[in-house]
């Protein structure tokens, strides 16, 4: 079987697995399908292999991390500067954080950090969680939320990449 076939089947089946358990049996820890594709997404888009890994969840951490931080910065600067001009100003020097920190060796995937960011503040603004922002809770905390979905997409990435080599290098039978 070519490669591209298998990849078919074993991110088929993997992601109908992680959907299942991420709203069926898993569902009362909240976690994000979504964010756990955009992870996914994000292995195979840096190249796959497992370089990707080590590449992506730092990445991802860290820009939610400066997503979180400005949503915080967002909230506190509202009421003074106006949320436009809070938002905007809060979210350009989290921008710049993020492609400054590429310097770093373990950050220097900067879509990573973009997607990081991006999932952070989509749970955040889309599932209420303004109120929720510095809560220790994994449902409530759009960082931790995102942080364990994100990482568990990374590890479904690397999973799906090494039983789609499995199959394809499968003889086939008659």
């Amino acid at each position: 079987m070519n490669l591209l076939s298998a990849l078919a089947i074993s991110i088929g089946v993997l992601g109908g697995v992680a959907t299942w358990a991420f709203v069926g049996p898993a569902a009362g820890l909240g976690l994000q399908i979504w964010a756990a594709f955009v992870a996914w997404a994000a292995f195979y888009h840096s190249g796959g292999g497992s370089g990707s890994l080590g590449k992506n969840i730092p990445a991802h951490l860290f820009g939610g991390l400066i997503g979180l931080l400005a949503l915080i910065a967002t909230t506190k600067l509202a009421g003074g500067l106006g949320l436009p001009l809070a938002a905007g100003l809060s979210v350009g020097i989290g921008a710049a954080v993020i492609v400054l920190a590429a310097n770093l060796p373990a950050l220097a995937q900067i879509p990573s950090s973009v997607y990081g960011f991006g999932c952070v503040a989509a749970y955040a603004l889309l599932g209420g969680k303004l109120e929720t922002l510095t809560s220790i809770s994994l449902i409530d905390n759009p960082w931790i939320n995102v942080s364990v979905s994100m990482v568990i997409g990374a590890l479904l990435g690397a999973v799906s990449e090494a039983a789609g080599k499995a199959l394809a290098a499968r003889p086939a039978t008659a």
